[in-house]
């Protein structure tokens, strides 16, 4: 018999000093049986970072994402069904990321997994470095298992990005993160 996702629900209030973008939004993230709480965590992490994205009519989506080699963790797609930004966490193949960004207009990546997040980029970054559309950030190992323990199956969120800082606290516990960016759509 298969494994079945366990689903968790978020009320996650989002403060983006950074773009001036303050929003409520009332979140389902299915977790796929293999996939792990800090990934979920790190997934509705960039959720949040990416709220602001969206137009009247548009909508920030979950992918089936680790299920699918198809669809990303995220994704927001306009009013005509193009994709306008495609978003991966983890540590994805070269390959996928070189065919997500022929597909949309922009592709965003959260690399988190400790050490192993910089042995990724060192394989990686030349292999993408002519996508111009690629954006990638590393999340830090202590910040991203802080957010694992903030996962429960009915969540209470609020949110702060300032200066590219990142607060995420459940009223009880908190997890802050710094992220650094490894490539930006800004230095080609």
């Amino acid at each position: 018999m298969a494994l079945k996702a366990t689903i968790h629900k978020a009320a996650l209030q989002i403060a983006d000093l950074d773009r001036n973008y303050y929003g409520d939004h009332a979140l389902t993230l299915a977790q796929h049986p293999s996939e792990t709480e800090e990934r979920v965590m790190v997934r509705l992490l960039a959720f949040a970072l990416n709220a602001s994205e969206p137009k009247a009519g548009e909508a920030l989506e979950f992918g089936r994402g680790i299920s699918s080699d198809d669809e990303p963790a995220l994704w927001l797609k306009d009013l005509t069904g193009n994709i306008r930004l495609w978003i991966e966490v983890g540590l994805p193949d070269p390959k996928l990321l070189r065919r997500a960004s022929g597909r949309a207009g922009k592709v965003r990546v959260y690399a988190f997994g400790a050490r192993a997040t910089e042995m990724w980029w060192r394989s990686a970054a030349a292999d993408v470095a002519r996508l111009a559309n690629l954006e990638v950030f590393s999340l830090p190992g202590e910040g991203t298992q802080a957010l694992a323990a903030l996962v429960q199956r009915n969540m209470q969120l609020q949110c702060t990005i300032q200066e590219g800082h990142v607060l995420l606290t459940d009223g009880t516990r908190v997890a802050e993160l710094d992220m650094l960016s490894l490539k930006s759509t800004e230095t080609h």
